[in-house]
């Protein structure tokens, strides 16, 4: 350290060259605590003085191709970075510029090590985002590899094609270095590795730099098999060519870190209110949220829950961090109250929400305000998504999917303290009410649930005039062979009212077996709510099945209100005019649904197998074929979509008369479950507990549909078994969450929410004012009911 510090004197930092951003790392040492590689790391951006345009900035022709990044094209020249690194002694703080000669060669050579470093939460992304195991290539065990005396030096590689310097690759087969592919904006390589395929069929390819002495992390790519691959004997193969992989640094990002880079960075902000002056917010309740990779259904999800009152009360104002790390367990990492506790303060203290640089010239109005960073909720994202086969990766995912899994595992964490359970200010019970067509008798059902999914009723649109002229001139202009204008369009206008009154309106349900008659009929099917939730969640079902069964968003605006009333779709339980139906009897017919024989016919014919088919009938109480594709389409991969349907011939022969142990019940209690639920899972997997944890994962429609009272479900009780908060069906408009893409698995997700007398904009770690909220296009609406 001595020496370090007599050489500071002798040598001058370089001056930053004159560009947008510098990024400086520094690594420093501290020369107070002598245990060997005691470093510290950090880095900055500094915002530089504004650069004066000159003619490089400036196109020097007009664009006469429709390309990005390549001649004749636009240009695709982003922002330029100057990386510096230096080390600091502390605790003077004296600092030295890295690389430097001067230093000593064990200062060098740690230094060297850590910015070579991969770290963990790196690594935890790429395993994420590949999710599966490389396979081993067919190719690689009889690799053929060709005896022509070339030797491959261990650097200084250039393409043997061209003039690239990166991106090459090393055909295993004939030791050819050619470059990669070419990226859609017109980057990466000259596309010659794979023309030396084409015309040699060499299969397996390695990329130069990501070459260490880990080979398992190694960029093996297989042409055969158009996929990265894993190659056990990939040093044999280097050594054909005098390459010792131990001697290699690792120089360029694999094929899976590029990928994760790329949906990284992607510049998410310039597809909503694009064009708009938007004002940054900051403080308290104004902190974004870093995009992790495909995790904008995370950041709008949170930023809604966070913004109620009783999720802030739980994790915010009646507990401090240093409270809920005293609380935690050994490991907090793993503890989901700790973990939301962290988000919490994160999101509402306003602590990590200030601007993280201030404008070069105050005078200069012209120079834009540097905005927040945002947090990055990675713990958070890897907890909640733990053992969940798509939450885990690095997928994009559906918001409402997501939602009611975050309030699950919420839920689970407070089953001994129900009234702590932030996640109840979003429960109520659907009542749902069937009358027998035939006997007019009637059955009331309870169940429990935290969404409100709506049908969008096309033909309930207001402007059904429009919609018709525009869809005649755009079949007349296809005819013709011309376009129709973006500004043209025009989309059918629904308003939510019509959505709610479709979701209580009777449907039939044909082939209903009635206990009054002791036969099949046509029954009466209505739904309406037995409590209204503080908070009230509208999904609008956007997402359809059209003509062929191919899945299609609704291109449809819903108009909905800033202040709404669902008193009209509250349920009034059993009326003293009716009766109820009564329960079947010993000797009846076969107890159970019984699948639509034409609905699983018309399955059938579509390939299905006939057991898939009924299932898919039996689950929707054979609404008709459409509910039916859905449902089946959706449960394709459940572990029992091919076991046999358990039918009883009498009453008492199913399942639900199988002897339960208690203390499996018990068990599957202590996991979180319902006991209701583990009791019914225990009768259907025959008392095994850990094939009836895995089958209450695999049921969720099964699981969520149960009634309340599952002993007497035929008798409405005078109020539910577990008391949720109810009161008046007024609401107001909190905030909602929209989607841009054609289907959920892609696309994005933004969060609007109402907060202060204005609407504010949660764009992944952009948070601003919003200028035009597109109420009418939202996916998911978040209503808070009025005090």
């Amino acid at each position: 350290m001595e020496l370090l510090r007599s050489q500071l004197a002798k040598v001058r930092i370089p001056e930053p060259s004159n560009r947008i951003y510098k990024q400086e790392c520094c690594i420093s040492f501290d020369t107070q605590n002598r245990k060997e590689g005691s470093m510290l790391i950090s880095a900055r951006f500094l915002l530089l003085d504004h650069p004066k345009p000159d003619n490089e900035d400036r196109p020097h022709k007009k664009p006469t191709l429709l390309a990005i990044g390549m001649e004749g094209g636009f240009n695709a020249k982003e922002q330029e970075y100057d990386t510096t690194y230096s080390i600091v002694i502390l605790p003077d703080f004296l600092e030295l510029p890295y690389p430097n000669v001067q230093l000593p060669e064990k200062v060098r050579l740690a230094v060297d090590g850590v910015l070579a470093a991969v770290g963990a939460e790196r690594k935890e992304q790429v395993a994420a985002w590949t999710a599966e195991k490389k396979r081993v290539s067919a190719f690689a065990c009889n690799l053929q590899q060709l005896e022509n005396g070339v030797q491959v030096p261990p650097s200084g590689w250039k393409c043997a094609k061209c003039d690239k310097v990166d991106n090459l690759w090393l055909n295993l087969t004939d030791g050819m270095i050619l470059c990669g592919r070419r990226s859609w904006d017109g980057t990466g390589g000259n596309n010659h590795a794979v023309e030396h395929y084409q015309e040699t069929k060499y299969p397996l390819a390695v990329k130069l730099g990501t070459i260490t002495g880990d080979l398992e992390a190694a960029d093996v790519y297989s042409y055969i098999e158009d996929d990265t691959v894993e190659d056990p004997w990939l040093a044999q193969h280097l050594a054909h060519f005098g390459i010792d992989f131990s001697a290699l640094k690792k120089t360029e990002m694999t094929t899976a870190e590029r990928e994760l880079d790329q949906n990284v960075n992607f510049d998410w902000n310039r597809i909503q209110e694009s064009g708009k002056d938007l004002e940054p917010v900051n403080g308290p309740g104004y902190t974004g949220l870093v995009n992790l990779g495909n995790s904008c259904y995370l950041a709008s999800v949170m930023q809604v829950v966070f913004s109620t009152e009783n999720f802030q009360r739980r994790y915010f104002a009646n507990i401090s961090l240093k409270e809920a790390f005293d609380r935690a367990p050994a490991d907090p990492t793993v503890d989901l109250n700790t973990q939301l506790t962290k988000l919490a303060h994160g999101l509402l203290s306003g602590k990590y929400s200030a601007s993280v640089g201030r404008r070069v010239d105050e005078a200069d109005s012209a120079l834009p305000e540097v905005e927040q960073n945002g947090i990055p909720p990675a713990m958070l994202k890897s907890l909640i998504g733990m053992g969940h086969p798509e939450f885990s990766s690095s997928r994009q995912q559906d918001a409402l999917e997501y939602f009611q899994h975050v309030l699950d595992q919420v839920e689970r964490c407070h089953t001994s303290n129900a009234p702590q359970d932030p996640s109840r200010c979003f429960k109520y019970y659907v009542e749902e009410r069937i009358a027998c067509s035939s006997s007019g008798k009637v059955k009331y059902n309870k169940r429990a649930d935290n969404v409100l999914s709506l049908n969008i009723p096309l033909q309930a649109a207001v402007n059904k005039d429009e919609v018709s002229n525009y869809l005649r001139k755009k079949a007349e202009r296809e005819a013709s062979g011309e376009k129709v204008l973006d500004k043209e369009i025009v989309r059918p206008r629904v308003p939510l009212s019509a959505c709610l009154e479709s979701f209580a309106a009777a449907e039939q349900v044909p082939d209903f077996y009635s206990s009054a008659i002791n036969g099949r009929t046509v029954a009466l099917k209505s739904s309406k709510l037995a409590s209204f939730p503080e908070y009230l969640v509208l999904h609008m079902r956007k997402f359809v099945m059209e003509a062929g069964w191919v899945p299609k968003k609704l291109d449809v605006f819903v108009d909905v209100p800033d202040i709404l009333d669902i008193n009209f779709l509250r349920s009034q339980g059993l009326q003293p005019n009716e009766e109820l139906l009564p329960e079947s009897t010993d000797d009846g017919p076969q107890v159970g649904p019984v699948a639509d024989e034409l609905i699983v016919s018309q399955l059938m014919d579509m390939g299905f197998p006939r057991v898939r088919c009924e299932k898919a009938a039996i689950n929707t109480s054979n609404t008709g074929l459409d509910p039916a594709m859905q449902w089946l389409l959706s449960h394709m991969d459940d572990p029992d979509i091919d076991a046999p349907i358990a039918v009883a011939s009498k009453k008492g022969a199913g399942p639900a008369s199988v002897a339960v142990n208690q203390e499996h019940v018990e068990t599957l209690v202590s996991f979180g479950f319902q006991a209701d639920q583990a009791r019914r899972a225990l009768r259907e997997t025959g008392g095994d507990v850990e094939r009836a944890a895995e089958w209450i994962f695999t049921h969720p429609d099964e699981m969520s549909a149960m009634d309340v009272d599952a002993d007497n479900s035929n008798v409405p009780s005078t109020g539910p078994q577990e008391l949720f908060p109810d009161g008046r069906g007024e609401y107001k408009l909190l905030g909602f969450v929209s989607h841009m893409g054609s289907s959920t698995q892609c696309g994005h997700y933004v969060a609007h929410i109402y907060k202060e007398g204005r609407w504010v904009i949660y764009n992944d770690a952009k948070v601003a004012a919003s200028g035009d909220p597109p109420k009418d296009m939202g996916y998911l609406y978040f209503y808070q009911r009025l005090s």
